[in-house]
């Protein structure tokens, strides 16, 4: 009797879930991801779920965990959403007469790419002497499980209170040699003999080497080994004030400065998967939260209150992911975007997300005449993840989660057969 009876639920759960596919919908399916397909070959979750009716249309290996790389940054969105509203967390501060002391808040936008941060500049140019403190800073440079080498590529920058153009150094190749800026260091540029193609820095230094012979000037941007000393020296060339170090607490008779508008960083973050933005969007949230920047502490905080009825507990360890410890199930980044498309109005959200063939990192895939793929991937390493909506033929709309790992090929591979399977269930439903 209790076979039987376990038999029925099943039998009925199973129905329920598959309720909206047909036999031959659920069997074209099972072929695209089943055991004779190309996704055989390495692991690989799907979850199809339908938002109107709020039932899963179909799932394989959804309860499993996979590397979600930057899709990670969804969990970023919906953390910054939800705590900091509609503009950024920029310093705390004191005046006192022409003297301002400051405490970053995590605020990324100040010289970094086409934000500007206005009210920042104004605090600064209504006193003579700045005098600034990271001790409210807890989170290391770098990510938990951040890879090591990649210190000198732009997509790894590190982490700090309050960074000044994005804490890079910009390059341009001029004559068919490196010009850096800030200019102060074009003078710790040198040639070497290593078989390098770009401006490479020293891993324990603010030194480059260039291969005259091989220099190509493709990357435009190299990450600055960051301290406190750097940054104030650097804050004191662009404002033309007295910027002075000094590591004090953050007293609680201090002014909280809130900056800029929020949505553009969201929409820089999620199109163009910029890691700075996505890390310190987690400052700002912490800050928020706690005054004090922490990013490990504001994650524990979003996971056991705004996302404590996920299906499975997430292993989330950055905003960014850049770190290889993160691991997401299918099914909780459905339910993650379930939560992000009931939050947010549809015209922002669908601005928000990369478009297929239009937008962001999704411009040169999932390409058709009506665009129907609106979603965040995630490429490192052998792991590839798209999650987001599709748009159907019938003009429905629901969420995804397509997630691969250990797969031996270029991620290019697997996103034209991830492709073939999107365009499947666009045309089948």
């Amino acid at each position: 009797m209790k076979r039987l009876a376990l038999f029925l639920i099943s039998f009925l759960l199973l129905n329920s879930v598959f309720a909206q596919l047909s036999k031959e919908q659920f069997s074209t399916l099972e072929s695209a991801l089943g055991e004779r397909s190309f996704f055989n070959g390495h692991l690989t979750g799907f979850m199809l779920y339908d938002l109107d009716s709020q039932q899963v249309l179909y799932e394989k290996n959804s309860q499993l965990r996979f590397i979600p790389a930057s899709s990670t940054k969804l969990f970023t969105l919906f953390s910054s959403i939800a705590v900091l509203g509609d503009s950024t967390q920029t310093v705390r501060y004191i005046s006192s007469g022409d003297t301002l002391r400051i405490w970053g808040a995590g605020d990324p936008t100040w010289g970094y790419l086409d934000f500007e941060n206005k009210a920042l500049e104004s605090l600064i140019a209504k006193h003579k002497t700045v005098i600034f403190s990271d001790s409210n800073m807890d989170s290391p440079e770098f990510g938990y499980g951040w890879q090591w080498d990649d210190y000198y590529y732009d997509y790894s920058p590190e982490r700090t209170s309050l960074p000044l153009n994005g804490n890079l150094l910009e390059v341009r190749k001029v004559n068919g040699k490196p010009q850096v800026s800030p200019e102060r260091f074009q003078k710790e540029v040198f040639t070497t003999n290593r078989t390098i193609r770009e401006l490479e820095r020293d891993f324990h230094s603010n030194t480059f080497y260039y291969n005259p012979n091989n220099f190509r000037g493709r990357e435009k941007y190299i990450p600055l080994l960051t301290s406190p000393e750097l940054f104030v020296s650097l804050a004191e060339e662009e404002t033309g004030r007295n910027w002075v170090y000094s590591s004090d607490s953050l007293p609680d008779n201090h002014t909280l400065l809130r900056g800029e508008a929020l949505f553009p960083i969201l929409k820089e973050m999620m199109l163009e998967s910029d890691n700075l933005l996505a890390e310190q969007l987690m400052l700002m949230v912490s800050d928020r939260l706690f005054q004090r920047l922490d990013t490990e502490r504001a994650i524990e905080y979003i996971l056991k209150t705004y996302l404590s009825d996920l299906p499975d507990i997430p292993k989330w360890v950055d905003g960014s992911g850049l770190s290889r410890h993160n691991l997401f199930t299918p099914r909780s980044m459905v339910a993650l975007f379930e939560k992000l498309y009931r939050m947010v109005p549809d015209e922002d959200l669908y601005d928000l997300l990369p478009t297929g063939g239009v937008s962001g990192t999704l411009e040169t895939s999932y390409q058709a005449k009506e665009p129907y793929i609106f979603a965040k991937t995630g490429t490192m390493s052998n792991n590839h993840s798209l999650v987001g909506l599709i748009k159907t033929n019938s003009g429905k709309t629901y969420v995804f989660a397509f997630m691969n790992t250990n797969y031996p090929y270029k991620a290019s591979v697997v996103r034209r057969e991830m492709e073939k399977v999107m365009v499947m269930v666009r045309d089948m439903l």
